[in-house]
């Protein structure tokens, strides 16, 4: 039978572990390094070790970095001697017990080979335990214990550190979800608060256009009577760059509409074919070249002045980075799914292509590709169309390889 002193040590440690965790579950879950640096403090005086260190690894290094090194002249030699960033590369135990997944306990680490020289004699390290952290269900790093005494730990000590360290895993979760809630809110308060300054500025610019097209069409109609052609190019000259500055302030407005989930359909029956042979005849001029392919009849629910504004947009995309001398194919197509029939419009274009890295956010608002012009909506708003009407805008692209984009809409069975 064990005797009263091991029970008593029990006893000890089972308060000491519940203790400490307390302490650790009543930690704020403000900010990651502040959590970090909080939980190593009361690790530390659980233990009373020369050095509690708690790294998480960095991605981007690939390197354990301590966070929240003890403030203990072991510590501060860690620092010192750049014992608190532990490349992977580079290997040692502690390292070792990141890749694994697997705790290491030793009493007598100057004897370990396996241990960085940097631990052993820059350290004077001769007990540690090392334990992996894991948080939501990921290892991140490790949590590691040090001290100059040897055979300072014991199983014990070992098992205390495993229970620690599951409770920082969710200590750390709890304050990253945190972090993330705020900056969530804070975004989409950003961008509310933008939405609505665009949405002001655009509505009053708006107000200023109106008036100023009517009084170039009636310049333009006096100019005519008159027989003053060249005033009456010019006249239609500066209504064209109204007529785009017009064009822009709906797209304005359209982007906050989407924005506020205002965004209105008027939904009715929609000939596919019809409706691209329409938009190419809107969109093409003497210099753009659209070869059009669609013939097969296929009807859709939807709203066809929002589609043909989509499809102007992702056309006029194209058209903009086309090289002369290649032509823009595009099309639609009837799809069999398991959903159902879907309407595919596709735009091909034989420019340069999209970057990997600008296809993950290609239509954001206000994106701009390096070599758009623009303030970067045609996409977003092209976008946002297909998914009011519950389909889809994709793109297919890579660098010198052209792009294609897919507007797919449910035709319905």
């Amino acid at each position: 039978m064990r005797g009263t002193d091991a029970r008593d040590q029990d006893a000890d440690n089972q308060r000491r572990l519940l203790a400490t965790l307390q302490q650790l579950l009543e930690i704020e879950a403000t900010d990651v390094p502040a959590v970090v640096e909080r939980a190593s403090n009361l690790i530390s005086q659980a233990l009373s070790v020369d050095t509690i260190d708690l790294f998480l690894h960095d991605p981007v290094a690939d390197t354990l970095v301590a966070q929240g090194v003890s403030d203990t002249p072991m510590g501060q030699r860690q620092r010192e001697i750049g014992m608190d960033r532990l490349p992977v590369a580079n290997g040692g135990r502690t390292v070792g017990t990141y890749l694994s997944g697997q705790s290491y306990l030793s009493g007598a680490t100057h004897l370990d080979p396996e241990v960085l020289d940097g631990i052993r004699y820059g350290l004077g390290v001769r007990s540690m335990i090392v334990v992996p952290l894991i948080v939501n269900g990921e290892r991140r790093g490790v949590l590691a214990a040090t001290d100059a005494e040897e055979e300072r730990f014991s199983n014990d000590d070992l098992h205390f550190m495993e229970a620690v360290a599951r409770c920082i895993g969710i200590i750390i979760h709890r304050a990253e979800l945190v972090e993330k809630i705020a900056a969530d809110a804070a975004e989409r308060s950003r961008r509310s608060a933008v939405s609505e300054l665009i949405t002001v500025l655009a509505h009053d610019l708006g107000n200023y256009l109106t008036p100023l097209k009517g009084r170039l069409d009636l310049m333009q109609r006096r100019a005519l009577r008159a027989g003053r052609e060249q005033d009456a190019a010019s006249v239609d000259a500066a209504s064209a760059s109204v007529r785009r500055i017009c064009r822009l302030v709906d797209d304005l407005l359209d982007a906050g509409r989407l924005e506020q989930g205002s965004f209105a359909l008027s939904y009715q029956s929609v000939e596919c074919c019809a409706l691209l042979q329409d938009t190419v005849r809107l969109v093409r001029t003497e210099n753009s070249d659209i070869e059009l392919h669609a013939s097969e009849e296929i009807s859709i629910r939807g709203d066809p002045d929002r589609l043909r504004q989509a499809l102007e947009n992702i056309l006029s995309h194209a058209l903009e980075h086309s090289p002369s001398g290649k032509p823009v194919s595009v099309g639609v197509r009837r799809e069999k799914r398991e959903d159902g029939v879907w309407a595919v419009f596709s735009v091909r274009d034989e420019g340069p292509g999209i970057m990997p890295e600008e296809l993950s956010n290609l239509f954001d608002r206000f994106k701009r590709g390096l070599r758009s012009n623009g303030l970067g909506l045609g996409l977003h708003l092209a976008h946002g169309i297909a998914v009011a009407h519950g389909g889809t805008l994709t793109a297919i692209s890579a660098p010198g390889e052209g792009t294609t984009f897919h507007l797919s809409i449910p035709a319905g069975q």
